[in-house]
């Protein structure tokens, strides 16, 4: 047992970085600071007490095949949906927050926090993350796909936002989710969709990503990964023991694929930890496959008669910023900003300026006025393509 032990927990931790840490941000450095510089990160979580507990209204809807979705929705103060209806009023903008693989919505923390009274937002979880119940039909054997993420999306708009304009934002996975929307459902994005937001993701071509390997340790590790994610699924409970056993070897490597510079705060750091706890890793092991398949390319050209802003991240090494590049090469009239010095988890690293950067999207849609921006500006490329971190 001792040596199945060992295995399962390395192949726990080795998943946990390449796949869900990697592309979903632990952030907590273990290996390369002591342990009261890791206390001192936890107690300026605890003391600042507001990361991830902005809440709005809740509520549920279910998919397709039954799985619940969890929502939120941040009103306007002076626009409740009675009051709207009792004034006969259109209904408002919204803006459709998805999040991404192996985080929740609360990795939107900053975001919703500067725009909270400033426009009608929509946060929700996605299947088998956050609130969300796990999806059934996974639970069934059936593969989870991208495609399938977009009909969850569009059952939550139609829960939430059954008619008024729409604004679409999503991060990594959540960026997948908005195309598979927008491919499925052309007509929503022809008739009510104002504007998107495609932050840190990709529209295909994910398998070729090396995740800063050399490609000798790409080539074994896709070798070895269906192998992996078999035992992940049928272990579960041995390898969430070896995953949380083996935290302290992996977190410098976890550091490293989530964020690009040296001053992250500690306390945003704890709180990007705590988001990928909280996913379990057969959860991880079954989104992961979907990725590799991924092909959205085609997709994007329902975005083409809209502004659209591709937020990309130059040492982001899970949705390399190449693959923003190509959203742009896909779609010349979209505004490409690169962020230096900057990893997957921009919207926590980088909060102001992608907060600036969407706020920026709903003026350039007509839906705020200039005067609301509320975050600095990054390195705008709107003229042409961008190199990253160039």
């Amino acid at each position: 047992m001792s040596e199945n032990w060992r295995k399962a927990g390395w192949a726990g931790a080795a998943i946990g970085v390449i796949a869900a840490g990697a592309a979903a941000g632990v952030a907590v450095e273990r290996i390369t600071v002591g342990r009261g510089i890791r206390m001192k990160a936890r107690l300026a979580l605890d003391a600042a007490g507001d990361y991830g507990s902005l809440r709005g209204t809740e509520g549920t809807c279910r998919a397709e095949d039954g799985t619940e979705l969890y929502y939120e929705v941040d009103e306007l103060p002076e626009e409740s949906p009675k009051r709207r209806m009792r004034r006969k009023a259109p209904p408002p903008v919204t803006v459709v927050f998805s999040h991404g693989y192996c985080l929740g919505q609360d990795s939107w923390h900053f975001q919703r926090a500067a725009l909270r009274g400033l426009i009608r937002c929509v946060y929700w979880d996605q299947r088998s993350h956050g609130r969300s119940m796990r999806g059934l039909a996974q639970a069934d054997g059936l593969p989870i796909t991208i495609d399938q993420l977009g009909r969850d999306l569009k059952a939550v708009i139609d829960a939430t936002t059954p008619e008024g304009p729409l604004v679409l934002v999503g991060h990594s996975m959540g960026g997948m989710t908005v195309m598979a929307l927008a491919e499925q459902f052309p007509e929503l994005v022809r008739d009510r969709v104002l504007a998107v937001g495609l932050v840190g993701t990709s529209s295909g071509g994910l398998d070729e990503v090396t995740y800063g390997l050399p490609s000798v340790g790409t080539a074994a590790l896709r070798r070895l990964l269906p192998g992996v994610l078999k035992a992940l699924t049928s272990q579960v409970e041995l390898v969430e023991k070896g995953r949380r056993a083996t935290a302290d070897l992996f977190a410098g490597m976890i550091k490293m694929y989530s964020f690009g510079s040296r001053d992250v705060d500690p306390a945003v750091a704890r709180f990007a930890e705590r988001l990928i706890e909280a996913t379990p890793i057969d959860v991880v092991a079954e989104f992961y496959p979907a990725f590799q398949t991924h092909d959205k390319r085609e997709a994007l050209q329902r975005f083409a008669p809209l502004p659209v802003t591709v937020v990309a991240a130059d040492r982001d090494m899970i949705t390399p910023a190449e693959h923003s590049v190509a959203i742009k090469e896909a779609l010349p009239a979209a505004e490409l900003v690169v962020l230096e010095e900057t990893g997957h988890l921009m919207m926590l690293e980088r909060p102001d300026i992608v907060t600036g950067l969407l706020t920026d999207l709903l003026t350039r849609a007509g839906v705020l006025p200039a005067a609301t921006n509320v975050g600095a500006h990054g390195r705008s490329t709107a003229g042409s393509a961008a190199q990253p971190g160039g």
